[in-house]
């Protein structure tokens, strides 16, 4: 039987390597960070409002777009895991479980919920967080892990709180424990501030897998270091920030009339490669009159 790309992402979490996962914002992204030969990536909401709508992370997408983006996404890349960006679930218990349902139909390995108020900012950007309240937050999880259960599918959970920047390091744990007794398969405690709180939050839980999330208000930490702590997967986002440079400099270039001070470009065969040409053209064939 064929391993589904949660069977997948399970099997490798258990492994003895932390997983690098980049955050994308598109389909080719996902494609490029298969075939550059990482184990998955996350399709971020950063990246899809960042790409798709020119708008920040603050809340402004809805629904309907992500699960579309997720579909379009995990279609281009059959097989490989893809950690799907579900933010608040959309709403309360009832909408985790339609966002979970549907994530699930689109082709998600995990789905990641969180627990800001709605409209929910990007943990990173300056200011503190607005949360729910914990009770509720935990009711959420619960949704998720029983959607996915009564869906038949095999996807993963990951809860993410932002209780560390609301409230304290210690509700981000409180709240990471509720997570784990509702099913969670992983967690996540954003924005996390020093070294000492990566160890601890690292430490704790080791019967679920834990991720890490480099990003300005948490200390970078080597991969060897996170894994020794007992994290499972860390997450960058930094492809968005470099296609955005790349264009810049590339228009920047083109403005002075001078390509040869613009960025290395990939080949126009490399790029009909990537956007999947060859094999349209071998297909094409099998319908020509």
């Amino acid at each position: 039987m064929t391993e589904s790309a949660a069977q997948k992402l399970r099997r490798m979490m258990a492994g003895p390597e932390i997983l690098v996962c980049p955050v994308i914002g598109d389909p080719l992204m996902a494609r490029m960070s298969e075939e550059a030969g990482f184990p998955l990536a996350m399709l971020g909401g950063f990246g899809i409002a960042a790409m798709s709508f020119a708008m920040p992370d603050a809340g402004l997408i809805d629904f309907t777009e992500v699960v579309t983006a997720l579909h379009n996404t995990c279609a281009a890349v059959p097989g490989f895991p893809v950690i799907a960006d579900g933010d608040t679930g959309y709403g309360n218990a009832m909408n985790v479980r339609r966002t979970i349902k549907e994530f699930a139909r689109a082709g998600a390995a995990v789905t990641l919920l969180e627990d800001q108020v709605w409209p929910k900012k990007c943990g990173h950007y300056g200011g503190k967080r607005e949360v729910i309240p914990r009770a509720e937050a935990r009711l959420k999880i619960r949704a998720a892990v029983e959607a996915r259960n009564e869906s038949g599918s095999d996807m993963l959970i990951l809860a993410r709180t932002d209780g560390r920047g609301a409230i304290s390091f210690d509700e981000a744990m409180a709240r990471c424990e509720d997570f784990v007794a509702e099913g969670a398969d992983i967690i996540f405690a954003e924005a996390l501030e020093t070294e000492a709180e990566l160890k601890d939050f690292g430490s704790r839980f080791p019967k679920t897998f834990k991720l890490a999330n480099m990003m300005p208000k948490t200390p970078v930490k080597s991969r060897a270091e996170l894994k020794a702590m007992g994290f499972s997967i860390v997450t960058y986002n930094v492809l968005v920030h470099a296609a955005i440079a790349a264009v810049q400099g590339t228009l920047t270039a083109l403005k002075a009339d001078n390509m040869t001070n613009a960025p290395p470009q990939a080949g126009f065969d490399d790029l009909t490669r990537l956007v999947g040409l060859p094999d349209y053209t071998r297909l094409e064939q099998r319908y020509k009159v």
